[in-house]
């Protein structure tokens, strides 16, 4: 059945020559993305664009249009992936942009982290409700594949409340799965064999503080970035505690984990628990910390899913294409004849 097909007129006010050229970008860049999203056409004449195409699809990209000039307003660079974030916010369905909840946008207040170098909206009902979570519980979980946010905005959070004085310091900290043989030959110690894979931690310090004032901050132990297995034997009080790539703890790593919480303290897990590293025949401390943990009050529980990524558009794909394949490959393990199971690939 044909679709309705439409033709609107939008006028963006005030008319700014430098904020339409940020929205419409570099030969009009920005403006051939949002068409190919919403299989749209677009012409532009000045503040005035006049979108054609079906009607769902025009008054989709009006919307969009008018929330990326309201973006401009303060200076804000438009971006490719702010295009993308913006398109699956307001709910559009499209090949190339995620369905998301037509209520999202509307059902829960504006979210916004600002730190010295970039002001972070999250993006989504999950990662709202994740912000909201870590701002007043102690202790949340966030649980989900790569790409959704989970530790990134967990460390926005952790700088916001230094900034706020809300706690004394921050600290960051990963299980050394991969410190083991793989790089026994490396030199120094543990943390220094460990540091490329704190990488992300720092990526996102630098970009919400500055490579200085991180590096002052680290010098001074405000900032520590560490092993997990540096946290024994402690009792971190006044902290922000980000606890990353949670899957890969062992069930006595993460009880150790947990206990070393103290007073004043706020403290985030984050991992994925289709991406285990742990030796075959471990059992994962995130898998088993969520049973335990079930239903207890002040505890934080966020989960995510592919609609939830927040990069290149094709790592949602992914995402759900291994999501596919590990069901397909599950109801395949299992013989209907009951005389045993198919080895399952890995």
């Amino acid at each position: 059945m044909a679709t309705e097909q439409s033709i609107h007129s939008l006028t963006l006010e005030p008319e700014n020559t430098h904020r339409l050229a940020n929205l419409c970008g570099h030969l009009n860049e920005h403006i051939h993305q949002i068409e190919k999203s919403l299989a749209l056409q677009i012409r532009q004449r000045g503040n005035v664009f006049q979108l054609s195409g079906d009607t769902s699809s025009v008054n989709e990209g009006a919307r969009v249009l008018d929330l990326l000039y309201q973006t401009t307003a303060d200076g804000t660079a438009i971006t490719p992936d702010m295009i993308h974030l913006t398109l699956r916010d307001t709910g559009v369905a499209a090949s190339i942009i995620p369905t998301a909840s037509a209520q999202d946008s509307d059902e829960f207040k504006p979210v916004l982290i600002k730190t010295p170098n970039v002001s972070i909206k999250p993006r989504g009902k999950h990662q709202r409700l994740y912000v909201e979570s870590v701002r007043n519980l102690d202790i949340n979980f966030g649980i989900g594949p790569a790409g959704t946010g989970k530790t990134y905005l967990a460390v926005a959070c952790a700088v916001e409340a230094l900034l706020q004085e809300k706690v004394n310091r921050v600290l960051l900290v990963r299980p050394a799965v991969e410190a083991g043989e793989k790089l026994g030959f490396l030199p120094g110690d543990l943390a220094q064999k460990i540091d490329p894979y704190l990488r992300p931690l720092y990526d996102a310090l630098y970009e919400m503080l500055g490579f200085e004032k991180v590096t002052r901050l680290i010098e001074k132990n405000v900032i520590e970035v560490a092993p997990l297995a540096y946290m024994r034997g402690r009792t971190l009080n006044g902290s922000f505690i980000i606890l990353d790539e949670s899957q890969n703890t062992t069930v006595s790593q993460m009880k150790m984990f947990l206990t070393r919480i103290g007073f004043g303290s706020t403290a985030v897990i984050t991992g994925d628990v289709t991406q285990i590293d742990l030796p075959k025949g471990t059992r994962s401390g995130l898998v088993h910390v969520l049973k335990v943990l079930e239903g207890i009050q002040g505890i934080g529980f966020n989960f995510f899913d592919s609609k939830d990524v927040v990069r290149h558009s094709l790592v949602q794909r992914i995402v759900e294409a291994y999501d596919a394949y590990e069901r397909k490959t599950t109801i395949a393990s299992l013989n209907p004849d009951g005389s045993g199971t198919h080895d399952r690939d890995n």
